[in-house]
């Protein structure tokens, strides 16, 4: 078989994958869009410019880079910061989804593409993308900030949810008009969960024994059989092949080997998931986006002022100030593999074409908008709360002076009742007392001659002076 032709053009994208990721870094922008842009280059769809790479050509690879993906989710999981602080967690996390289910769930069924698409979308638009959340925390710098280990958190039961909530969307996406066929497929779900759930939180010791080797070929040979065979078990249980490596994927993390396998993971991972990017792009054709741009910047609208309400509702939940309310909405507010592997499912299930055309302008603006507005979240801050403060500042200013004028008058009046009263109790001992007359006594009049002196009829006596006996 010759494949000299694929594999040139499968390098050739690579490598201006890489280019463009090295522009993107600069600029601050995550892997995602970049490798979407890539297939979006090479999609049939864009004959124009040159390239016309079918899907099927690397459509298994991209299979393993779901699987991957997914694995590598359930290997992050952090059991004991889930069960150690399960109800506090549940509260902060369930209310973050709850807010945006239930509001993505309502703007689903306004689009009026069905029942099953609603739920798809809805799903789109509740979770943030844990890729790229966490390399926002670190390339920011922000991993010992105080609200990290909520933001953490609350992607933690994201992670429970996404596990669940594909469990369910694969079941309702199957088609099955039988109401015990359903019962039965979810009941099916569940159990697997439970089940595997079970055995990451008590059987972590004896699974460790599995990966008792020093070998890192072989090593890497049995993580990466038990993820792609678990993919496969999922699948043929119906709750997606995506479910089955995340269970795999909780299980190995629970094991003492977490660790080892997480470092020869990553490398697969990046690289079979940027071949899942990349063969998504391939599926997208820039000709329908304008079928969907105003329903995208509507669920972008949308997604960004309920993160700003359940970012500061969260934080205050967690005794956090209003700052760190936005840093949590901003990088929350980032979307991506999540949608896609729900677009991926939706088109496998045959649903309304334009999902894959909403999801796919969706995440990729929402991938290059959310670690913009991650980056400025101080400057944010700045703009929003700096406003509210002064308001703040001049209507406390405000209050204050209305009351010390409310107080001065308040004295004024009853000065001038004080003045009042004094004045009319005045008044009436004026009145109520008699003047007293005193004869003035008249001076005696000593005759001389022709001309009289006048004597005071009294003249006080002046008082003796004691002399000096010297003298």
């Amino acid at each position: 078989m010759d494949l000299g032709g694929e594999l040139l053009t499968i390098g050739g994208l690579f490598l201006i994958a890489y280019v463009l990721g090295r522009l993107g870094k600069l600029i601050g922008l995550p892997a995602i869009p970049i490798y979407m842009i890539v297939g979006l280059i090479a999609s049939p769809h864009t004959p124009w410019i040159g390239l016309s790479v079918e899907s099927h050509t690397i459509e298994l690879i991209a299979t393993f880079g779901l699987i991957l993906l997914l694995f590598n989710l359930g290997l992050e999981f952090d059991q004991e910061e889930f069960y150690g602080n399960a109800g506090k967690l549940l509260i902060s996390g369930g209310t973050y989804v709850a807010i945006n289910m239930a509001a993505g769930f309502a703007f689903g069924f306004s689009l009026g593409w069905g029942t099953r698409e609603a739920l798809v979308i809805a799903g789109m638009t509740a979770t943030s993308s844990s890729a790229i959340v966490t390399k926002l925390l670190i390339e920011l710098r922000r991993l010992a900030n105080d609200e990290t280990p909520m933001i953490l958190g609350v992607t933690v039961i994201e992670d429970v949810f996404i596990a669940i909530y594909l469990a369910i969307v694969s079941v309702v996406l199957s088609g099955d008009t039988n109401i015990w066929g359903v019962i039965g497929k979810l009941a099916l779900a569940f159990g697997f969960l439970i089940v595997m759930f079970s055995l990451a939180r008590w059987g972590g010791k004896q699974v460790s024994r599995i990966f008792a080797t020093r070998d890192d070929e072989l090593f890497t040979i049995l993580f990466f059989g038990l993820a792609v065979m678990f993919g496969g078990i999922g699948d043929l249980l119906g709750v997606t092949d995506a479910i089955g490596a995340f269970v795999i994927g909780l299980l190995c993390g629970a094991t003492r080997y977490r660790d080892r396998i997480e470092q020869l993971a990553l490398p697969m991972r990046d690289v079979f998931a940027a071949f899942f990017f990349v063969n998504f792009g391939l599926g997208l054709d820039i000709s329908t986006f304008g079928e969907v741009v105003w329903p995208v910047l509507a669920a972008i609208g949308m997604t960004v002022v309920l993160n700003a309400v359940a970012g500061q509702l969260v934080a205050r939940m967690n005794g956090f100030n209003a700052q760190q309310g936005i840093n949590t909405a901003v990088i929350l507010v980032n979307r991506g593999e999540f949608a896609l592997i729900l677009a991926t499912l939706s088109a496998a299930a045959g649903l309304e074409a334009r999902i894959t055309a909403f999801a796919g302008l969706y995440v990729l603006i929402m991938a290059v908008l959310g670690p913009v507005l991650a980056s400025n979240s101080d400057r944010i801050g700045r703009l929003v709360l700096r406003p509210a403060r002064v308001r703040k500042l001049r209507g406390r200013e405000r209050a204050a002076a209305e009351a010390a004028a409310a107080r001065k008058a308040e004295r004024d009046a009853r000065f001038a009742e004080e003045i009042a009263l004094v004045e009319a109790a005045g008044r009436d001992e004026r009145e109520n007392v008699e003047p007293e007359t005193t004869p003035t006594p008249e001076p005696e009049t000593v005759s001389s001659g022709t001309s009289s002196v006048e004597i005071p009829a009294e003249r006080p006596e002046r008082p003796a002076r004691q002399r000096d006996p010297e003298y």
